[in-house]
């Protein structure tokens, strides 16, 4: 079974400062760091998405969705964390930039190229994602159910995601969520 790890939006925006910070998103930086390791040692394939909106966007308030602006393309706020060790070889998916797709989900996201996540991995016969990130119960939930459906086998690296948690219990509910639709939780890649 081939298998990739999949890093979900950990750039400044999310974490605390950024202007929608998952309360504990910096926490996970260096477990994330870990499993990148880890992926590197196992020559497994790395994918990395970043929320990447205009100016002006449907998803927020301003414009009838409901967030506060947040990782605008090229702004501060929409890099990845300055203490990710990503990969040079890291495949980069952008989403949030089309305001006909929700863009939570990496799914939803494509390469600089156009290419989508998807077909990325029907390309290199992956099967297995390992998935770590921000916001569990948004873009990290969106992404394992999508993957599930795409009939993906998902394992949710537990210590290396963080949630917003807008309702209390939003985080529990989406690792519950995830679990109900086949995803196992783990601490461990390979």
């Amino acid at each position: 079974m081939a298998s990739a790890l999949l890093v979900i939006d950990v750039q400044k925006d999310f974490c605390p400062g950024g202007a929608l910070p998952a309360p504990d998103g910096e926490r996970i930086v260096p477990a994330v760091n870990r499993y990148l390791a880890e992926a590197a040692r196992l020559g497994m394939p790395v994918f990395a998405t970043r929320d990447w909106h205009p100016r002006v966007t449907s998803h927020f308030k301003a414009y009838g969705g409901e967030w506060p602006p947040h990782c605008i393309q090229n702004s501060p706020g929409a890099a990845f964390h300055p203490q990710l060790t990503l990969p040079k070889d890291a495949v980069v998916l952008n989403k949030g930039d089309d305001d006909d797709q929700p863009g939570y989900s990496a799914f939803d996201g494509h390469t600089k190229d156009g290419t989508v996540l998807i077909a990325e991995l029907h390309d290199r016969h992956i099967n297995r994602l390992f998935v770590a990130g921000i916001a569990t119960d948004y873009c990290v939930l969106k992404t394992v159910l999508d993957a599930r459906r795409a009939g993906l086998d998902v394992t949710v690296l537990d210590d290396a995601v963080a949630g917003i948690n807008v309702n209390p219990g939003d985080v529990d509910r989406a690792i519950e969520d995830m679990k109900g639709a086949g995803a196992t939780i783990a601490r461990a890649i390979g």
